[in-house]
C-alpha cells in the first residue's frame, strides 16, 4: 500500500498544476479508485491540464506553488502514515504517523504545509 500511495503522489507531483494561488486542492479524496478532480494548467509548474487516476483509499493533495516548486501531500485513510513531498529535491517520504486510524484530510493539510519549498 505505501508503494501505491507513494508512486501515486510521484506520479501526480511530477505532472500536476493546480491555480496560480498558494492553496492546496484536493486530488484524490480517498473513496474508489478512478478519476481524480481535473487539475488545470496555470503559470507554475505544470503547463498542461490532466485528470489524474487515483488509488482506492488514497487522500492527495497538491499546491501549485510556483514556477519551480510543487507540493504534495498523501495518506491512505486505511493507513498510519502522512506523506510530504515537492519538487525541491524531488523526494517524497513519511511526515509522521497520523493521530488515529482513520488518517484525515486535516492531517494531509499538515502534511503538505510542512514539504519543503525551497
Amino acid at each position: 500500500m505505501k508503494n501505491i500511495i507513494l508512486g501515486s503522489v510521484l506520479a501526480v507531483a511530477a505532472v500536476t498544476s493546480l491555480s496560480a494561488h498558494a492553496v492546496a486542492q484536493s486530488i484524490c479524496s480517498g473513496t474508489a479508485a478512478g478519476n481524480g478532480a481535473q487539475v488545470n494548467a496555470g503559470t507554475n509548474f505544470v503547463k498542461v491540464d490532466f485528470i489524474p487516476k487515483c488509488s482506492a483509499n488514497v487522500l492527495l493533495q497538491g499546491n501549485d506553488l510556483s514556477s519551480t516548486v510543487y507540493l504534495v501531500g498523501a495518506a491512505s485513510v486505511k493507513g498510519k502514515n502522512t506523506f510530504k513531498g515537492s519538487s525541491v529535491g524531488g523526494s517524497v517520504g513519511v511526515h509522521t504517523a497520523c493521530s488515529a486510524s482513520p488518517c484525515t484530510t486535516g492531517e494531509v493539510d499538515t502534511a503538505i504545509g510542512a514539504a519543503p519549498s525551497s
